[in-house]
């Protein structure tokens, strides 16, 4: 098995790894996306992440769950795909996968120090936000790099071949 493989945690695993964290005195940062087609304005911000605390928990969003939030088409890649890609990153030291529209009972069963989203999400309005507050965490949105997103991407690739948006 790769080690980097080892990086994906089911929920239990993620939670023991959470205690863990804890115990050692050391900061959990969450942050959550179906990071479809990964790009690098994901690698610039799940850096940023990962720099705020001292392990980056990912929660990738399954594949019904990205169906029911982007439509049919989409993911371009499934969760096994998208789960490898980020477990190789090295600024990733943990991911796991679920299954419902939103990550609270993630969120909350984790109970990160750090809750963190892109620029697009208004603090107030990112899921968990009030749970991660209330056990004294810290919320953030972190600014978004110009010019890139999987949406945008699949477009232009469609444009490029006659088939989508665009044409």
């Amino acid at each position: 098995m790769t080690d980097y493989l080892k990086k994906i945690l089911s929920l239990g695993q993620a939670i023991e790894k959470r205690s863990l964290l804890a115990a050692e005195g050391r900061r959990l940062v969450f942050t959550n996306g179906c990071f479809d087609l990964l790009h690098p304005g994901h690698l610039r911000y799940l850096a940023q992440a990962r720099a705020l605390g001292d392990f980056l928990m990912v929660g990738l969003n399954s594949d019904a769950s990205v169906g029911r939030l982007k439509g049919p088409a989409r993911p371009v890649r499934d969760q096994g795909e998208r789960s490898e890609l980020l477990a190789a990153l090295v600024m990733v030291d943990g991911l796991t996968i679920f299954d419902e529209d939103t990550p609270l009972g993630l969120i909350t069963a984790l109970r990160p120090d750090f809750l963190v989203k892109g620029g697009d999400w208004a603090v107030d309005d990112i899921v968990g936000a009030r749970e991660v507050r209330a056990l004294g965490g810290q919320v953030m949105s972190l600014a978004l790099t110009p010019g890139f997103s999987s949406s945008s991407l699949i477009a232009r690739i469609a444009r490029a071949y006659g088939g989508g948006p665009g044409r």
